[in-house]
């Protein structure tokens, strides 16, 4: 499991190097100590996890994971303890208190490894989706279950997916129901010339923008058929009008 470790102390990410060394299962293919490095690395290395400090210079781990279009993993390494509902809240796999006890940390890799192996069952499973080589089109038909409900909906009806914990939300028509998926799975099976990945909580169904309008930062904010309002961030925005563009 390749791991980036982000924290503003030097020593710190030694230290924390020096811990995940002894550990096989882990390698560590970076270091970043701040938010932009690490966005930077992020990008470049693909870890699966991040060890992320809080309290950073300028912008925090929490300003680093609403940044990120895709995020790994994350396991929280700071010396505070109350940022840990927070943190959980961002969906964290574990909250780590400096001056971080192997013990510890090993508990914390074993979380990864079971929650990267379920991860991968549930790809290669047939809840959500149809599993096949192919890309999923705005032909193609999806089986739906949520609770009791069951739909079997055509794609070019689904508007938008959008991202809740480890939930998907699937908008068409009225509906609104919940698969249990990830969006970094799901995007992987739909045909980007039919689906984009606005930000890291939205996939939208391109043949539904109704307009489109200048936002904060360079982004872009997406009105679709029905009324639905999505921000694109920046870094997707640049895509998006490359894509779009003649």
């Amino acid at each position: 499991m390749r791991a980036l470790v982000i924290d503003d102390e030097r020593l710190a990410r030694k230290e924390l190097t020096g811990l995940l060394a002894d550990n096989e299962d882990v390698e560590v293919v970076g270091e970043a100590q701040n938010v932009d490095d690490a966005k930077e690395k992020i990008e470049k290395l693909q870890p699966d996890v991040i060890f992320l400090d809080i309290q950073m210079p300028e912008k925090t781990g929490f300003d680093l994971l609403e940044e990120l279009d895709h995020v790994p993993h994350v396991i929280f390494t700071t010396a505070y303890d109350e940022y840990a509902l927070q943190a959980f809240q961002v969906n964290a796999l574990d909250y780590l208190l400096k001056p971080i006890q192997p013990e510890r940390l090993t508990e914390a890799i074993k979380k990864l490894k079971s929650k990267i192996s379920e991860a991968s069952k549930e790809e290669a499973s047939t809840s959500g989706v149809p599993q096949n080589n192919n890309k999923l089109t705005l032909e193609d038909q999806v089986f739906v279950k949520d609770g009791d409900r069951c739909w079997f909906v055509k794609l070019e009806n689904v508007r938008l997916f959008e991202s809740d914990g480890n939930y998907i939300k699937v908008y068409f028509d009225t509906n609104k129901p919940m698969i249990h998926k990830s969006l970094n799975a799901l995007d992987e099976r739909l045909d980007e010339k039919s689906f984009f990945r606005a930000s890291r909580k939205h996939i939208i169904n391109l043949s539904w923008v109704d307009s489109i309008e200048p936002w904060f930062n360079g982004g872009l904010v997406v009105t679709l058929k029905g009324g639905d309002r999505i921000e694109v961030s920046r870094r997707q925005a640049a895509r998006f009008k490359d894509m779009m563009s003649l």
